[in-house]
C-alpha cells in the first residue's frame, strides 16, 4: 500500500470519526451546532387555591411523570410560611404542603420548566404496576347491565384487537344517531364520560389507565388538564380523545398525571381548585445543553469538556483555538508560500491579538520588534554569546512592555495595557532570528518575513475569533480530528505553491 493512500486512509477515518461524533451530540444531545441558536423552553405552572379553616392543613397534589419526547428541566415550588416536601407514595410522586394553622384564602404554587426533545426516553411503566381488576356494575340495574353486555359484544363483533375495540366504542357514542344502549348509559349514569369509558373496558379487561395533561402552547392561562385514555393492547400503549378517537402522541401534549388516583387532596381547607398556566421563553440551546441532568444521561459526556471545572473550561477555549490557526498556517505556507519568521510563531501572535485587539496588537508587535532590532544590533557589537544575547533580548523586551504600558495608561489607552498577553520568549526569539536574518540576507528578507509573519497572524486570528469556530471547537472537539485529517492530506502537497507560479511566470 503506497504512503499516499494510506495517507488518503487515515484522513478520511478521522473525518468521519469526528464528523460522527459531532453528528451524534448535536442530534441526540441537543448540544447545539450554532452558538446563537435558540430553544424553547416553557414553565407549566400549577396553581391551588383554596380557603382555610383555622386548623391544620395538609395539602397534597400528584407530581409530574416522566415521558418520552419531554423532558423535565427543573423543578420549584412557592410556598410561604409552609412546609414542603416530595413524597413517593404507592400512587406516585406527589408535592405536600403542610402548616400548622391555615385561616382565609390561601394560594400554593408549583412551577418546572420543560422542553420537547424528540430523542428523549424514559423506560415506560410496566403494565402490571396498574390495577386491572375486571369492573363491576353492581351500581346498575339488571336491565342496564344486561344492556351493556349486549352493547359491548356488538362492539367486540366489529373489532379485532384492544385499540380497534376503543375506537368502535367512542365511535359507538359519537354517533349522531346513537343506539338505545348509549342513550341509557348517558342518561342514567353519574360517572362522567371518561370514567364511563373507563369503567367499560376494565369490564372488558382491556389494560387502561387515565391520564391528565396540558398542551405546551404559550399563552395558556387557567386552564384545566384535559383528560385522555390510554390503552395496551399487548404491545404498546395508544392515546385515545372521547371526542377525536385514537390519536397520535402529541409532541407537545405534556402528562400531567397517570393513573385514577386524585390530582388534589385538601385537609384543613375548603373550596379548593387547581389551575395551570404555560408560557414560552426562548434559551440559548447551549445553557440547556450544559443543564446537569442533560449530562449525565449520555456517559459519552463523563468524558467531555463540560465535566472539567470552569476555570479548566475556560482554558481549553483558547487551546482548542490553536489547531484552526494551525490550519491557517498550513494552508498559506504550503499551498501559497507565504514566508514567516519561524513556523508557528504567527499562532502566538494571533492568540495575542485575540487579547489585545487587532490594531493595537498590531501597533505594539512593530514596535516592540523594531525597538528590539535596534537593540540587539548593538548587543552584537559585544560579542556576547548566544544564551546570554538572548537572555537580554527577553529583558529588554520586557522593560519595552512595561514601559508602553506605563505611557499607555498615562494616556489613557487602556486597550495598550493588554501588551502583557504577547509571548516574551517568542519575541525576543523573533528579534534574534531577524536580527541574523539581517546580516546574512538582508533587510528584504526581514521585511518580507515579517510581513509575511503579520498577514499569517492577522488571517489566523480572524478564523481563531470566530464565534463560531470557538463554539465548534469546544462544543465538539472530535471535529480536530477532521482538521487533522485535512493537515495531514495537506502535508502530502508537494506541487507549485502559488507564489511560486508568479515566480516562474516569466518562464511560461
Amino acid at each position: 500500500m503506497s504512503y499516499r493512500l494510506q495517507v488518503s486512509i487515515m484522513a478520511l477515518i478521522l473525518a468521519v470519526a469526528g464528523l460522527s461524533i459531532a453528528w451524534y451530540k448535536a442530534q441526540y444531545l441537543g448540544i447545539p451546532l450554532l452558538p446563537h441558536e435558540k430553544r424553547s423552553v416553557y414553565n407549566v405552572g400549577a396553581k391551588i387555591n383554596f380557603e382555610g379553616t383555622g386548623k391544620p392543613a395538609t395539602i397534597s397534589m400528584a407530581l409530574p411523570v416522566y415521558q418520552d419526547g419531554i423532558r423535565i428541566l427543573s423543578e420549584e415550588s412557592s410556598s410561604d410560611d409552609f412546609g414542603f416536601t416530595i413524597a413517593n407514595t404507592q400512587n406516585g410522586k406527589r408535592a405536600e404542603w403542610s402548616r400548622r394553622s391555615v385561616e382565609g384564602e390561601t394560594n400554593l404554587y408549583y412551577a418546572l420548566d420543560v422542553i420537547i426533545d424528540e430523542h428523549y426516553s424514559m423506560t415506560k411503566p410496566e403494565v402490571d404496576e396498574f390495577d386491572q381488576r375486571k369492573e363491576r356494575f353492581s351500581d346498575y340495574s339488571d336491565s342496564l347491565a344486561k344492556a351493556v353486555d349486549t352493547l359491548l359484544e356488538d362492539v367486540r363483533l366489529h373489532s379485532a384487537d384492544a385499540h380497534s375495540f376503543t375506537a368502535q366504542l367512542i365511535k359507538e357514542f359519537r354517533s349522531k344517531n346513537p343506539s338505545q344502549t348509549v342513550k341509557m348509559l348517558l342518561s342514567k349514569n353519574n360517572d362522567t364520560k371518561l370514567t364511563l369509558f373507563y369503567r367499560l373496558l376494565r369490564y372488558e379487561e382491556i389494560t387502561v389507565r387515565k391520564i391528565r395533561g396540558i398542551y405546551l402552547e404559550d399563552g395558556r392561562r387557567n386552564q384545566d388538564l384535559t383528560s385522555l385514555l390510554e390503552v395496551h393492547d399487548g404491545e404498546r400503549w395508544q392515546l385515545f380523545d372521547l371526542e377525536q378517537g385514537k390519536i397520535p402522541k402529541a409532541e407537545n401534549f405534556f402528562i400531567w398525571q397517570r393513573g385514577g388516583v386524585s390530582m388534589l387532596d385538601v385537609i384543613g381547607g375548603k373550596g379548593s381548585s387547581i389551575t395551570f398556566s404555560v408560557s414560552e421563553h426562548r434559551v440559548p440551546a447551549g445553557q440547556i445543553a450544559e443543564h446537569e441532568s442533560m449530562i449525565k444521561q449520555a456517559a459519552l459526556m463523563d468524558f467531555s469538556l463540560f465535566s472539567l471545572p470552569t476555570s479548566q473550561q475556560n482554558a481549553f477555549k483558547h487551546i482548542l483555538l490553536v489547531p484552526m490557526g494551525a490550519l491557517v498556517v498550513v494552508f498559506l505556507r504550503i499551498l501559497i508560500g507565504i514566508k514567516t519568521s519561524g513556523t508557528f510563531m504567527p499562532i502566538l501572535i494571533a492568540m495575542a491579538f485575540m487579547q489585545t485587539s487587532l490594531v493595537v496588537g498590531l501597533i505594539m508587535f512593530v514596535v516592540i520588534v523594531g525597538m528590539g532590532l535596534v537593540i540587539r544590533s548593538y548587543l552584537s557589537h559585544l560579542d556576547l554569546l548566544l544564551v546570554a544575547r538572548i537572555s537580554a533580548v527577553v529583558i529588554v523586551v520586557i522593560a519595552i512592555m512595561s514601559l508602553m504600558s506605563i505611557i499607555s495608561y498615562k494616556l489613557g489607552i487602556n486597550e495598550a495595557l493588554t501588551i502583557t498577553f504577547f509571548p516574551m520568549i517568542i519575541l525576543a526569539w523573533t528579534i534574534e532570528r531577524m536580527s541574523i536574518l539581517w546580516e546574512e540576507e538582508g533587510p528584504g528578507e526581514v521585511f518580507m518575513q515579517g510581513t509575511g509573519s503579520l498577514v499569517v497572524a492577522t488571517l489566523a486570528y480572524f478564523a481563531m475569533s470566530n464565534v463560531i469556530v470557538a463554539h465548534l471547537t469546544f462544543n465538539f472537539p472530535e471535529l480536530l480530528l477532521v482538521l487533522l485529517g485535512i493537515i495531514i492530506v495537506l502535508g502530502r502537497y508537494s506541487g507549485y505553491r502559488l507564489s511560486e507560479l508568479f515566480r516562474f511566470k516569466s518562464m511560461a
